[in-house]
């Protein structure tokens, strides 16, 4: 649901975004404004600028900006909703229940139903582990070389041989048995009744993103079948759009997330200090799992068994990755299977040094398919110079695929020019992509006239936010149907009608926009560099400069639409008149 504006407002006034970021980033104060490192990218000297004036926080070297409702929801991968209810929660503030209907607010029963069920159980298998019945279970992942930090991190716990001593825990917390089987946690048939789905293994709590036990895993003790054993589906667990340590993984703030195959990995990885290690749960990786990571990195560094097995896996998922959009490179194991075997024997620091040396998705991929020819035989050769090129008709966009055929061109030794050919041959015969012509010249690309009218349209939004006090000696020579940007009109409505009002604050313009990256773009707006002037003439020249020239686009803009819209060409008679009045007027900034 989305919470009334005036609550939202409410909400956002009563948390001062200089002391909510102070909780995550050491800000110092510089003039009006607070400065730190930017919790967003890697950087060593601070661009990152928290307005108390403002109330908005944006970083100049990476382009994050909003409120501090953005500013959770960046910083800890949050909705809008969520974050809303995070600052609610901490100024006091009392949320409106959300109104459902009977159909809806019955499965959202069960559903809380099966998630306290599961946290009962993670509580129940905890205790085990640590527990006489445990040791078994407990002296294994001593042997894993995991410490107890890092069992009581991930809630790791045990079910012993009993097979039935979890559903009788649950049910005398009350439970019913039609709703322990649900979960997936007990089974029945008619010769045993309710009976564990888990015994006899090392647990696995699986968490969502926020943390919540929406399933186990359970890895055998002993050489039972099978060697590991998941929850099955249930209305709160869905395999395919979860991954498991992604509730820690999310917040890492890496830029990137490392791709594992298993518990134990994954495990091993953050014991290691790689926090931000995941893994897929018991199945191929996903579209819904891209989709998943998506929201929190550009970037997914697999880590995949260096087995025949895991290389397969992760060439499925290099393509899986790259129609989510998502940049993808492959870490070598080699000599060691998986993470979890090299960080025992190699430790952290090399496994650091093989992060860095990740190879491009796109060459491990070419690595792999040069194992199918034998490259001292010239036919074979040529058919593999030939699966080179239909693998770079791939590329859509034309600078990419251009780059990637230099590059691979130098790798492989073959000619720039004919390994173009031989992918604008094989281009041309299937229709995958056009043929590429090079630039016969390069040649430096000149802001264009609509982003030079648009830098004027900030520059002169940004002015009032810093000096709302200039807002009434301008009101007269400006119109938000001058703003001929889409969302910059829309932001000036907004503050236009804010700053006719009394104690506006430009922060609550940017809660308006739902979606994040129209948000960091208002934040943007609001943060455009102003000229530096020294005397309140140059301020005035400027400043009558600037409206000038959104008047001169707004008029130009019009003038283009005049022959097809009535209202343009009102505004292009209105504009003209207005445009007169403005060169000869002067603007006064003084106080008198």
């Amino acid at each position: 649901m989305r919470y009334p504006e005036e609550l939202i407002e409410e909400i956002r006034m009563k948390n001062d975004i200089v002391e909510v970021i102070s909780g995550s980033v050491r800000l110092q104060r510089k003039g009006s404004s607070y400065f730190g490192l930017c919790p967003f990218h890697n950087e060593k000297s601070p661009s990152f600028s928290v307005s108390p004036v403002k109330q908005m926080y944006y970083c100049f070297g990476c382009g994050a900006g909003g409120n501090v409702i953005t500013f959770l929801m960046e910083y800890d991968n949050a909705t809008f909703q969520e974050a809303v209810k995070t600052l609610a929660d901490r100024a006091g503030v009392s949320l409106p229940e959300v109104e459902y209907s009977e159909e809806m607010r019955r499965k959202e029963s069960r559903r809380a139903k099966l998630l306290e069920i599961n946290k009962e159980a993670a509580k129940y298998y905890y205790y085990l582990l640590r527990s006489p019945k445990g040791q078994t279970g407990h002296r294994y992942l001593a042997g894993r070389e995991l410490s107890e930090e890092t069992m009581k991190k991930f809630g790791l716990g045990y079910a012993d041989g009993a097979g039935s001593d979890l559903s009788a825990y649950l049910r005398s917390k009350g439970y019913a048995d039609d709703l322990i089987t649900e979960s997936g946690l007990a089974a029945f048939d008619e010769k045993r009744g309710v009976h564990d789905k888990f015994w006899n293994r090392v647990m696995f709590p699986i968490q969502d993103a926020s943390h919540r036990v929406i399933g186990f895993g359970g890895r055998v003790m002993g050489d039972a079948k099978p060697k590991y054993l998941n929850s099955p589906e249930t209305a709160i667990f869905d395999k395919s759009r979860n991954l498991y340590g992604l509730n820690f993984a999310r917040t890492a703030r890496t830029g990137n997330i490392i791709l594992c195959e298993g518990y134990m990995d994954v495990i091993a990885m953050h014991q290691a200090g790689f926090g931000q290690a995941a893994a897929s749960l018991g199945t191929a990786f996903t579209a819904g799992q891209a989709a998943l990571l998506k929201r929190y990195a550009e970037e997914v560094l697999l880590a995949y068994d260096s087995d025949g097995a895991g290389t397969n896996a992760a060439l499925r998922a290099i393509g899986i990755l790259k129609e989510a959009g998502l940049r993808a490179r492959v870490i070598d194991m080699q000599p060691y299977k998986d993470p979890d075997e090299f960080m025992k024997n190699l430790g952290a620091e090399a496994f650091q040094e093989r992060i860095a040396k990740a190879e491009n998705s796109f060459f491990f991929e070419l690595k792999i398919i040069e194992r199918n020819y034998h490259l001292e035989d010239p036919e074979s050769k040529t058919a593999f110079h030939r699966e080179i090129a239909k693998k770079l008709c791939g590329f859509e966009e034309e600078v990419e695929r251009e780059n990637y055929i230099e590059s691979v061109a130098e790798r492989y030794h073959i000619g720039y020019e004919n390994l173009r050919k031989l992918v604008s041959g094989y281009a041309a015969r299937t229709g995958l992509v056009r043929p590429v012509e090079r630039p016969k010249q390069a040649r430096a690309e000149r802001s264009s006239p609509e982003e030079q009218s648009r830098k004027s349209q900030r520059i002169l939004l940004t002015w009032l936010v810093e000096e709302p006090e200039v807002y009434p000696k301008i009101q007269a020579y400006i119109s938000t149907a001058d703003f001929t940007d889409e969302l910059i009109g829309q932001v000036a409505d907004k503050l236009f009608a804010g700053l006719s009002g009394e104690g506006f604050q430009p922060a609550s313009i940017i809660s308006a926009f739902e979606d994040e990256e129209e948000q960091r773009e208002v934040a943007k707006i609001f943060n455009t560099k102003l000229p530096r002037l020294e005397t309140i003439q140059e301020k005035e020249k400027a400043l009558r400069d600037v409206l000038l020239a959104v008047k001169q686009n707004s008029f130009d803009h019009y003038s283009a639409l005049m022959g097809s819209d009535v209202e343009a060409l009102q505004h292009v008679i209105s504009g003209k008149k207005e445009l007169e009045a403005l060169r000869k007027t002067h603007i006064s900034l003084g106080t008198g």
